[in-house]
């Protein structure tokens, strides 16, 4: 197979001052593309803030003879990402790749989350992810080509004691993904999701030193390097870790139908057996082929 590249295109990757950020930002450039090196510099809690982490990575990059920007912004800004987003069309006139990757961490059982931190926490994941994400999207309607790729958490597909606020955000930035690559499509934007398993910043302090040194950040990156390539997918949720790949898939059963006088709760816990049986899991593609799918069943047990 040939090698995937990124000559002439433009990608920007937010928390890119370090770990998995920086990881990709260099693998991006080694290939090919122009770099915008986004990070507010920040400590893990959100708190504080420097572009001394992403210009320290910009010097990375040139030293091995890329191009790439520093800056700032801080995602949950708004004017901050459009004048982020501005200087890079100011500089290279296009964008091409967006890989989101930003976040924070203030991990406290639910009974003693402070709502603040909720706000907080899925505020950077969620909406920050929605607000570099629009800011790019009409650039890339109008050019007819995107790629970008939102980062999750096995937190938010599986769920992790202490982290409700983050899986929350990072289930929620599934579903951001699940309807803009149905809305860009036809403007040839492909939107996948990552669930990296890394060593940084954010995980150091959960895992022994033994786990943490085999789960290189760069061992990811890989990951998104496919994910945001000419030739990549849509609608893909794609885990990696420590050398590991796997696709992640939501699926439904094919359940049960009942007339409308049967429709009761003692029914469905009579056939929960075939409810729950997981020989039948199905992946849907949208949300009205779920609702075409009620609908369906409902006729045929009518006709």
């Amino acid at each position: 197979m040939s090698e995937i590249r990124y000559d002439g295109q433009v990608a920007i990757v937010t928390g890119a001052g370090g770990g998995l950020g920086r990881s990709h930002a260099l693998e991006l450039a080694k290939r090919g593309a122009k770099v915008v090196v986004n990070d507010l510099g920040g400590a893990v809690d959100g708190s504080g803030g420097s572009v001394s982490a992403a210009q320290a990575v910009v010097n990375e990059i040139e030293a091995l003879g890329g191009e790439a920007l520093a800056h700032g912004a801080n995602v949950l800004e708004r004017e901050q990402v459009e004048d982020m987003v501005a200087k890079t069309i100011e500089k290279w006139g296009r964008i091409d790749v967006l890989i989101n990757n930003a976040g924070i961490l203030r991990d406290k059982s639910f009974a003693k989350l402070e709502m603040s931190d909720w706000d907080l926490v899925t505020g950077v994941h969620l909406t920050g992810t929605a607000n570099c994400t629009r800011a790019v999207w009409q650039i890339m309607r109008d050019q007819n080509y995107g790629r970008i790729v939102v980062t999750s958490s096995s937190s938010g597909m599986y769920g992790n004691f202490g982290q409700a606020n983050y899986g929350a955000a990072k289930l929620g930035v599934v579903g951001l993904m699940n309807t803009l690559c149905l809305e860009g499509a036809k403007n040839n934007i492909h939107v996948n999701t990552l669930i990296p398993v890394a060593a940084t910043r954010m995980t150091e302090s959960l895992m022994p030193p033994e786990m943490l040194e085999l789960l290189k950040p760069e061992l990811v990156t890989p990951a998104v390097i496919y994910l945001a390539s000419t030739e990549g997918p849509n609608r893909t949720v794609l885990s990696a870790g420590a050398g590991a790949y796997s696709r992640v898939v939501i699926q439904e059963t094919e359940g049960v139908a009942f007339l409308e006088e049967d429709a009761t709760a003692e029914n469905i816990a009579a056939n929960w057996g075939t409810i729950d049986d997981h020989s039948t899991l199905k992946e849907l593609t949208a949300g009205n082929e779920h609702t075409m799918k009620c609908v369906q069943m409902a006729s045929k047990i009518r006709s």
